[in-house]
């Protein structure tokens, strides 16, 4: 495999974002609440996330979990939320939008790229949710985005290997496609090798215990499928050497 590739790591933490970078991440993806598959982080985070990493932050602007059919009043709060965002340093944006139809909102985006300039700007997993991602992968081309991260609009990039692949070869180099979702040391060489792409999207994480000694195991803070209050997911050095030195070919 030849030099070149760019690794995309997903973290919600200063220590992951340090730990992602120690381990070799090109670039990062900064958001909250991983488990709803991202949301907007707090500029505080954004703020000492970049005090202490040289590499590339992009910033997730997303409002909520669900789905990428927004009201006005959400929109209000994307596009305040890349005011401030681009304003306390952030290097790129990522975002998203669909129609009630599952379309691309082409409108929509190009107010929020209008407010994003002069950032780069990825589109995420929205194009998941398409109804026809070759459709949209021409509006999001013609709409000027740089990249678009996707799972090849199935449960994991591995599963979505084979429209990664078509998505490629239609872009011809217009726009980036970076392939993301549970990519893995056990399926990312089959993933390059089998879509040609030239960066890839990941969190690389492992489970953390938790500091606390005292543990109230009656009470949790969110919902029934939330995240153990006692354990916390952090981005593994480890974990991204390596699917660094896969893509790079040298273990």
């Amino acid at each position: 495999m030849a030099e070149g590739y760019l690794m995309e790591v997903c973290v919600d933490s200063v220590e992951s974002a340090v730990n992602a970078e120690r381990g070799g991440a090109g670039r990062l993806e900064l958001c909250s609440s991983l488990l709803e598959g991202g949301l907007t982080p707090s500029l505080g985070l954004l703020q000492v996330v970049k005090q202490y990493v040289k590499i590339p932050v992009y910033v997730m602007i997303r409002p909520r979990g669900g789905d990428f059919l927004y009201s006005d009043q959400e929109v209000e709060v994307m596009k305040k939320d890349i005011e401030l965002i681009k304003s306390h340093g952030a290097d790129g944006l990522v975002l998203g939008a669909l129609t009630e139809d599952g379309r691309v909102d082409a409108e929509l985006c190009m107010e929020l790229l209008a407010a994003a300039r002069p950032l780069p700007v990825t589109f995420h997993r929205a194009f998941d949710m398409a109804h026809d991602p070759s459709v949209a992968l021409e509006i999001l081309v013609s709409l000027g985005f740089q990249r678009v991260l996707t799972s090849g609009c199935d449960t994991s990039a591995l599963e979505g290997l084979p429209l990664i692949k078509r998505l490629i070869d239609q872009a011809k180099g217009r726009i980036s496609i970076m392939p993301g979702g549970g990519i893995t040391e056990r399926n990312l060489q089959r993933i390059l090798e089998g879509s040609g792409a030239q960066e890839f999207h990941c969190s690389a994480r492992s489970s953390k215990d938790s500091a606390m000694k005292f543990r109230n195991t009656c009470v949790t803070m969110g919902a029934a499928f939330s995240a153990p209050e006692y354990g916390l997911k952090v981005a593994d050095v480890s974990k991204v050497r390596t699917l660094n030195a896969i893509a790079r070919n040298t273990l």
